[in-house]
């Protein structure tokens, strides 16, 4: 088997399917270093079952995902979705000390999708600021950094009003660079005429606290958040993208998030097999 390349991270995302002990089990085996948890699955064994299973497994944690959805208009709705992102900054903070050396204390926040009814979309980013403005304490006091994903623009209705890098900038530069960052995910960014430009300022500004990759291809099915592919099999750039993100100084794990029904539907140790030699032939090539 050839060599992984030390900076992948397996989002578990991408073997959605797997429990935790799998997914930890099936990385690991396959000589990757590092993994990018979800919130359900820590919270099926319970957080505390959760860092020992992450200790024991002897992986890096690259990231949570994930945080956010607090576009509602104050109210008790919104309040519960506050409560739980401190949950969430609890967890990462956890999972972040239970993992390897190299591990990484990064909450990702999908921001959320106008309200019911609501078509006011910059009324519903403001909010996203104000959130920021009451979690960033709480974050900056458990040592995490929050990491504003910006999404694709066709997911702006349901799920992220936020859906440029440079707009996901603007609102981080609100407050300090090593407690509220961006996530770069080339799903979401490859399309934006600006991309270059605002992974170069994201850098100069500390701001990236992520990168994640995978590929786009057509024709979309008809679940578009379904719609991700491994790295080589649409029409992303990814020798591009990688060299401009590591231009910048980045220098920790890269995580690999795909959601497809196909791969999920697939054995999860195969499908770690087949991100590590797509990494290897899409990404790893432009790293140091």
């Amino acid at each position: 088997m050839s060599t992984v390349d030390p900076r992948l991270s397996i989002n578990q995302a991408t073997i959605k399917y797997a429990d935790l002990a799998t997914a930890l089990r099936v990385t690991a085996d396959a000589g990757v270093q590092s993994i990018g948890l979800w919130r359900e699955p820590v919270n099926e064994v319970g957080l505390d079952t959760a860092t020992k299973m992450l200790a024991d497994s002897g992986l890096r944690f690259s990231s949570h995902c994930r945080g956010g959805f607090f576009t509602l208009p104050a109210g008790l709705e919104r309040d519960a979705a506050l409560g739980d992102n401190r949950r969430a900054i609890d967890e990462t903070a956890a999972l972040a000390d239970a993992g390897a050396d190299g591990s990484t204390a990064v909450l990702v926040l999908v921001a959320g999708g106008l309200p019911e009814g609501s078509r006011d979309l910059i009324g519903a980013r403001e909010r996203v600021r104000d959130a920021l403005g009451e979690l960033v304490p709480y974050a900056q006091g458990a040592g995490v950094t929050l990491a504003i994903e910006p999404l694709h623009p066709m997911f702006g209705s349901d799920r992220c009003v936020v859906s440029t890098l440079g707009q996901a900038l603007d609102l981080a530069s609100d407050f300090d660079a090593a407690t509220v960052g961006a996530a770069v995910d080339t799903f979401h960014i490859w399309w934006d005429p600006q991309v270059y430009e605002q992974i170069a300022r994201a850098g100069r500004e500390g701001r990236i606290a992520t990168y994640q990759v995978c590929d786009w291809a057509t024709p979309l099915p008809a679940d578009v958040l379904l719609s991700r592919h491994y790295m080589g099999d649409g029409v992303i750039d990814f020798a591009s993208l990688t060299r401009a993100v590591i231009e910048t100084g980045y220098d920790r794990d890269i995580e690999v998030e795909i959601f497809n029904q196909q791969i999920w539907d697939t054995d999860p140790a195969d499908v770690v097999a087949r991100t590590a030699a797509a990494f290897a032939e899409t990404v790893a090539p432009h790293l140091p």
